[in-house]
C-alpha cells in the first residue's frame, strides 16, 4: 500500500460518525481508497443510512481532511448506496466499542 494511501485512510480515522462513537473507516462506511500515479485520491464511501442527518456535511468534511494530507493531488469522493451499510462492513474494534 502507498505511503499516501496510509496517510489518508488514517487522515479517514480522524473523522468520527455524529452519532455513534466510532470512526468512519472502522465503521465500515468507506468502501474502496485508490491512489493512482498521480495521487489523485478516490473515494468510495457510504452513509449509514441515506436519511443520515449529515449526508451533505459530512462526506464534505471527507474530502477537507484528505485534501490536507501531504502529497494528494484530489480527491474524487463518491456517494455510493450500493451495497447498503449494515453492520457486518464493521471492523471488528468497532464491534467491540459498540458491544456487538
Amino acid at each position: 500500500m502507498s505511503n499516501i494511501k496510509n496517510k489518508v485512510i488514517d487522515e479517514i480515522k480522524k473523522i468520527f460518525d455524529p452519532e455513534i462513537p466510532v470512526n468512519i473507516y472502522d465503521l465500515g462506511l468507506i468502501y474502496k481508497v485508490e491512489v493512482d500515479e498521480e495521487n489523485n485520491v478516490n473515494i468510495d464511501m457510504t452513509l449509514t443510512s441515506p436519511n443520515c442527518p449529515v449526508a451533505e456535511s459530512l462526506p464534505n468534511d471527507v474530502k477537507g481532511n484528505i485534501m490536507k494530507v501531504e502529497g494528494v493531488s484530489n480527491v474524487n469522493l463518491n456517494l455510493v448506496w450500493e451495497p447498503p451499510w449494515d453492520k457486518d462492513k464493521m471492523s471488528e474494534a468497532a464491534k467491540l466499542e459498540l458491544n456487538l
